[in-house]
């Protein structure tokens, strides 16, 4: 391919090991060998750049160069007839991420990520801020807590970073709409919660009120909370009870209070809305109301 390319475009470079960078003038390629490419932008038209990306996965110079592994799960993301020769040997997951534009060289976060891990971790990046890390489950390895790495990168390189944690698959079957869901469900997600590392499993509840319409979620709002609506003291209170699984001591202690006035707060919405939320079903009503102040 890359000599037929070549016929046509007469700049064309391989990028070979070693190099200390890629050109800035030239627009540069992955093909599905994981060479890497580049044309001289002078020699292509935009209708040429969107011809090459639909065989080509453009590439972002300031990006790690993707390894024959990344390559490897980018082409069963990408290019449904890749997946044939595609060997599975362990239950993966995707892990979504994100930080802040600038915050840190790429190629210095995928080395902090690979020192937190047993293994070197494929990565996928989408942009220079984001991507997709992809963890294998291996029985005789001990999990990954992702609360301790978000912890341990804000402390060592003082880089804040978001993630949202896929479920494990045992089969490349539908990989493209699972890359795709799980990336747009991670988006949505963090515009309703302030939490750093939030599982597929915790994100339900924020899709679904995602999902509905903002007329019926300003109604839900309304008519759960009641006069409490813009009560932003017992709300919090009852947030908070509700992130400690209903526990009143737990509760009481993060909020700093007795746990009699605590009860006293809670006896009082009860009273007024006839919502006790220390029964599951009135607790998960409320807190989808309280998801649809966010």
């Amino acid at each position: 391919m890359i000599n037929q390319l070549r016929k046509i475009y007469t700049t064309l470079l391989v990028y070979s090991e070693g190099q200390d960078n890629l050109d800035s003038t030239y627009k540069w390629f992955v093909t599905s060998e994981n060479e890497i490419i580049g044309i001289n932008e002078e020699e292509l038209t935009s209708k040429d750049e969107s011809l090459l990306a639909t065989f080509l996965l453009p590439y972002n110079t300031n990006l790690p160069i993707p390894t024959d592994e990344e390559q490897k799960w980018r082409n069963a993301i990408h290019y449904t007839d890749s997946t044939t020769n595609f060997e599975m040997k362990n239950p993966y997951r995707f892990i979504y991420f994100s930080i802040k534009k600038n915050q840190i060289d790429p190629i210095v976060f995928k080395d902090a990520i690979h020192e937190l891990f047993a293994n070197p971790v494929p990565i996928l990046w989408g942009n220079g801020h984001e991507g997709i890390i992809i963890e294998e489950q291996k029985i005789y390895e001990e999990s990954i807590i992702f609360e301790d790495i978000k912890d341990l990168l804000m402390s060592d390189l003082y880089v804040k970073i978001n993630f949202f944690i896929g479920s494990y698959k045992e089969s490349l079957e539908d990989i493209a709409q699972y890359y795709h869901l799980l990336i747009n469900a991670a988006k949505k997600v963090f515009i309703y919660t302030n939490k750093t590392v939030v599982t597929y499993i915790d994100a339900v509840p924020y899709l679904l009120i995602n999902q509905t319409e903002p007329g019926l979620r300003s109604d839900i709002g309304k008519t759960v909370l009641q006069e409490y609506i813009n009560d932003e003291e017992t709300l919090k209170t009852i947030e908070t009870f509700l992130q400690c699984n209903l526990n009143i001591s737990e509760t009481a202690k993060v909020l700093h209070m007795h746990r009699n006035s605590l009860q006293y707060r809670l006896d009082r919405f009860f009273e007024r809305t006839g919502i006790d939320v220390r029964q599951f079903h009135h607790a998960m009503t409320v807190y989808l109301a309280l998801l649809t102040k966010k």
